[in-house]
């Protein structure tokens, strides 16, 4: 019996899904009052960006998810935009 979903689909089903964590793990470090549940937060948050991480490369490796390369005059744009920001 063939499978119901493509690889791709459940790929892209857990990327989703780590993505929707990340912002709501966020937000709960954003407003923990008490620092132990915060560092906690910040903690767990830290973990999806890994994860999240890690299906994103798995889907880029296999094609599924493709990144074109920038041209490097909207890299060196880019780059100037966010130092004049952090400054």
């Amino acid at each position: 019996m063939q499978g119901i979903y493509t690889e791709k689909e459940i790929l892209g089903d857990a990327l989703a899904t780590q993505k929707a964590s990340t912002a709501e793990f966020n937000t709960a470090a954003n407003e923990c009052v008490h620092e132990d549940v915060r560092k906690t937060m910040l903690h767990i948050l830290n973990q999806e960006h890994e994860i999240q991480q890690d299906v994103f490369q798995m889907m880029h490796t296999k094609g599924l998810y493709p990144t074109p390369m920038a041209e490097d005059r909207k890299l060196q744009e880019v780059k100037q935009q966010f130092s004049q920001s952090a400054k």
